[in-house]
């Protein structure tokens, strides 16, 4: 690979949440420029990127005219105008990852007739227009009821037992994936830079909450056998390939009772399923993004050790100025690391911050993210 100085480089990033935050924490260690588009004027990334635009990232020429004053762009957030990222694209801009398979994946409807086209392993499904059009797949229930577009944390998702359900289906378009009674819940984050290299983190395990849909824990590494481990880890690289995506793409999967590995979703930038590998392994995803994007050799992704993960949501019944309760004796805690992620307000549930805890002996690992949970929260 050619050398490149990539501190000439301004990388622009749409949306300036705690993803990009994270994503400019790995990059002031390489004096890169980075500039943000977001339309929150107080974005968590705001004070601490080169270069900060509030803005619609929805809006062509918001996010053409952002584009343009960048060498190379990319996202925290699938939601993006990528009308006006092609037009940069097709201007010499590079855009990664590319516009054509953001816009694939902001529907998952096109999303799932990938898989079924380049015949990866993923649940049953049919498409539907809305509610009215779900009573003619009553016999493909239970299902899980997804809406096409603008799903984000949990939201734009239903589980359908029965008939009697059908009271919570979308009235827009989407599909009905048949449900799993699925063994455990993974996730595979591989990265793809221009030259063609890639790179995989060692699979991880993700706990759910029960009514939100958002991961509540994670475990690293998963509990699971080498055979599907390899599996989870091919599959992922399978993906990355067949898109021809350059970026970091998480794979989220489901493990059957039978053994199955089965794609579930993928997000096509930095995710909650690698927050642990700041501290948990030799190369952040955060770090690893920068690295495919610009076309740097990838870094290593080995674990240092095992790790949890915990998301702290804002508290139910609290909105307001944040607090955060329990962080002092969390602090006096070995392998304790707390982020927050500079969000001043907080409301029921907002992703707040999170907590990775590194611990060798497993069983004191899940005592201890347990513990945690309930020690730290975040208040008004």
């Amino acid at each position: 690979m050619a050398q490149e100085n990539y501190q000439q480089k301004t990388l622009g990033i749409l949306g300036g949440g705690q993803l990009g935050r994270m994503v400019i924490q790995s990059a002031i260690n390489y004096n890169l420029s980075i500039h943000i588009l977001d339309p929150d004027e107080n974005a968590p990334c705001r004070h601490i990127c080169q270069q900060f635009t509030q803005g619609n990232l929805k809006d062509f020429d918001t996010v053409y005219e952002f584009g343009k004053n960048c060498d190379v762009i990319t996202i925290e957030i699938e939601h993006v105008n990528t009308q006006a990222l092609k037009r940069l694209e097709a201007e010499g801009k590079k855009v990664f990852p590319q516009p054509h398979i953001i816009e694939l994946i902001q529907d998952k409807r096109s999303q799932k007739q990938f898989y079924r086209d380049h015949r990866l392993p993923t649940s049953e499904f049919v498409l539907v227009t809305g509610k009215e059009d779900i009573t003619n797949h009553l016999d493909f229930l239970p299902a899980v009821n997804k809406l096409g577009k603008e799903g984000y944390d949990g939201r734009g998702v239903q589980l359908l037992r029965s008939e009697q359900d059908l009271d919570k289906a979308f009235e827009a378009p989407g599909l009905l994936e048949k449900f799993i009674d699925f063994d455990k819940e993974l996730a595979v984050i591989v990265a793809r830079n221009e030259a063609g290299e890639m790179s995989t983190f060692p699979p991880v395990e993700c706990a759910f909450h029960p009514e939100l849909n958002l991961v509540e824990f994670l475990f690293s590494p998963a509990d699971i056998s080498p055979e599907i481990a390899t599996k989870a880890d091919r599959l992922a690289v399978e993906i990355i390939q067949k898109l021809g995506m350059v970026g970091i793409l998480a794979v989220e999967m489901f493990v059957t009772k039978t053994g199955e590995v089965l794609i579930n979703e993928i997000a096509p930038r930095p995710h909650n399923s690698g927050h642990h590998t700041i501290e948990a392994n030799f190369t952040s995803q955060f770090e690893q993004h920068l690295r495919s994007v610009l076309n740097m050799p990838l870094g290593h992704t080995a674990a240092r050790c095992p790790a949890a993960m915990v998301n702290l949501l804002g508290e139910a019944g609290y909105t307001g100025e944040a607090f955060v309760e329990g962080m002092d004796t969390a602090l006096g805690e070995k392998g304790v690391y707390i982020h927050l992620y500079g969000k001043k307000v907080t409301k029921p549930f907002r992703k707040m911050g999170h907590i990775t805890l590194l611990e060798e002996d497993i069983t004191r690992l899940k005592e201890k993210a347990l513990r945690l949970k309930e020690t730290i929260k975040i208040k008004a």
